[in-house]
């Protein structure tokens, strides 16, 4: 028997996938070369879709439904609303460069992004391992044919493979930690699983062959070292609209697993967990600083970039339990600090693709760094915006990057512990060499000479979004404390139940 509370977890997933099927079959009768109906149609149900969950969200409500393996809480909802409204400043900024490059003879653009959003929400929403792995899978699958749609473009096709290739690997890995673990305790669901393991009747060394490979699959997901190898290559290989599919939105989905799998289900593991996430933030940090050093691809760069990022992300995820010790404080600013990290980040991202989206031209795709010479001289707007966005990845002040950075290191700190305390200072080391190629982009836009006289010009809503979305990096650094306790009072819902 399926009850109305079922029903209402999963309202916008509904509307989304019904308006996904109608969407594509809509575009059958759109002749525009930019696909204006499909557009529009697009548009109109995401912001529909957000509201709902915008709304969900303020409700502060959290239910289950369809026997437990769906979950409706405050931080899923939040998140979802969040990627909702992601995907369609994506698909505004990547219109223009996917009609330029032969990419609209059909609406995929549209429909495989909304196929891939839902399978967002399904990875949220999961309280199941099953369900989990099925919109992980649902947006694998998406992706990976995103970016072969420049089906005449070698580089976006090579991409594709090797996505493709390791994206399996990666699915592999995770569905085998999965499956160790239901072994284990004789449950897929994610309640059931945190019961069996917190009653220490299950052999430890079965628990953690298993959540090593959890944690690879999760790894993978976020692109962290040493599971970093498909993220350079398929951001410079993809189409740039695609690179930003694959580079916002999903990682808002990764961070969810993460807490869903790792906190919701596995906190008595929390000491094996959190030493495995340390090793993967400092390899990352590392890795990703020193190699975005050398790259003079600006996709490649900001690349190696998102590595070094999301490595900030998992020193927020490991320093919420100290000492086998699951404190309420330090949980609230670790998963809200890691939280806050990775919504920021998704923020800047799609202002820094933005501007990268509205340079390139037909036959011409401004990705490498040299492209952006004088481009203050070209439009004075689209500089600040992306010196604005370079400045807050580096973590300068006043900009939102900068508070970031900084609630996770005040949450690595509090605990007390000496490892947390290294750890910081390595991460603020590490933000310090980082600082270096983010200012080299900067001075290559204020102070060389021009490539070409050509103004910068874009359609109004183009224009409109992207200059907002500058804006909101600067103001949410002035005043990050709204988004900051949104983030907190979500999580303390979300691991309340």
């Amino acid at each position: 028997m399926i009850d109305n509370i079922s029903w209402l977890a999963i309202y916008p997933e509904i509307v989304l996938l019904v308006m996904a099927c109608v969407i594509a079959l809509v575009d059958l009768g759109v002749s525009s070369a930019r696909r204006t109906g499909t557009y529009v149609l697009t548009m109109l149900t995401l912001t529909v879709v957000a509201v709902l969950q915008g709304i969900y969200a303020s409700g502060g409500n959290t239910f289950y439904g369809w026997g437990n393996m769906v979950v409706s809480d405050a931080m899923g909802n939040w998140l979802k609303c969040f990627a909702t409204v992601a995907m369609m400043v994506t698909l505004v900024y990547g219109r223009p460069y996917a009609a330029d490059r032969g990419m609209l003879r059909g609406g995929e653009l549209f429909t495989l992004s909304m196929f891939a959003l839902l399978g967002i929400f399904i990875m949220i929403s999961g309280n199941n391992f099953l369900v989990i792995y099925l919109g992980l899978e649902l947006l694998t699958l998406s992706s990976y044919a995103l970016v072969a749609l420049r089906r005449d473009h070698t580089t976006s096709t090579e991409a594709a493979m090797k996505y493709f290739v390791l994206g399996a690997m990666a699915s592999g890995f995770l569905l085998y930690g999965l499956s160790m673990l239901y072994g284990a305790t004789g449950s897929l669901d994610i309640g059931q699983v945190f019961k069996a393991v917190n009653s220490g009747q299950i052999r430890h060394q079965v628990l953690v062959f298993g959540l090593v490979f959890v944690v690879a699959g999760l790894a993978f997901k976020l692109g962290v070292v040493p599971f970093h190898m498909w993220i350079p290559d398929v951001y410079q290989g993809a189409p740039t609209a695609v690179t930003l599919v694959i580079g916002g939105a999903p990682k808002l989905a990764a961070f969810a697993i993460s807490i869903r799998l790792l906190v919701d289900g596995l906190l008595p593991l929390a000491i094996d967990w959190q030493q495995m996430l340390a090793v993967l933030a400092i390899g990352s940090l590392l890795v990703g600083n020193l190699a975005a050093i050398m790259q003079t691809n600006l996709k490649r760069m900001l690349a190696y970039s998102t590595i070094s990022q999301m490595g900030f992300v998992l020193l927020g995820l490991m320093s919420g339990v100290i000492q086998g010790n699951v404190d309420a404080t330090a949980v609230e600013n670790a998963y809200s600090s890691a939280m806050f990290y990775v919504v920021t980040y998704v923020l800047t991202t799609l202002a820094a693709f933005g501007v990268i989206l509205l340079l390139a031209r037909e036959g011409f795709e401004s990705e490498e760094v040299a492209d952006l010479s004088g481009l203050n001289q070209r439009s004075p707007l689209y500089a600040a915006v992306m010196s604005i966005c370079l400045f807050s990845f580096a973590g300068l002040p006043p900009l939102v990057g900068f508070y970031a950075k900084l609630s996770v290191l005040q949450a690595l700190v509090a605990s007390g512990q000496t490892l947390h305390l290294v750890l910081a200072v390595f991460a603020v080391m590490m933000s310090l060499i980082g600082a270096f190629y983010y200012l080299r982009v900067v001075k290559v836009m204020y102070f060389d000479a021009p490539l070409t006289a050509t103004r910068v010009s874009a359609p109004l809503d183009v224009r409109v979004v992207l200059t907002v979305n500058g804006a909101l990096v600067l103001v949410l650094g002035l005043l990050p404390g709204g988004l900051m306790a949104l983030c907190a009072d979500a999580v303390v819902r979300a691991l309340a139940t």
